[in-house]
């Protein structure tokens, strides 16, 4: 499965990142994942499964929402308390959910 998590940057995400592949790697769930900022977000999009938004741009949720319906690619907005290391394997539940 691929996935774009987009934050401001898309430099913040990365330990997010890292921590979800690890969590993926440990379950035996093939993913792919990936983080950028939100200029580069609606031209990345396309060719994944899905986007996650990260907390500290969840104001642009409806925007990011939108390009994601425009595309037929779900979106969803990540909980504060799975944007940190330990939070990972929730959000990798997330990302599950999604796809079935």
């Amino acid at each position: 499965m691929k996935v774009l998590m987009v934050c401001s940057g898309g430099m913040s995400s990365a330990i997010v990142v890292k921590a979800i592949k690890e969590a993926a790697e440990k379950e035996g769930f093939d993913l792919e994942i990936k983080a950028v900022g939100t200029t580069e977000f609606e031209n990345e999009l396309p060719g994944h499964d899905m986007g996650l938004v990260a907390p500290q741009v969840k104001h642009q949720y409806e925007t990011l929402k939108g390009i994601g319906d425009r595309l037929n690619i779900p979106v969803e907005l990540i909980p504060p308390m799975g944007y940190t290391p330990i939070g990972a394997p929730k959000v990798l539940e997330q990302i599950k959910k999604t796809r079935a």
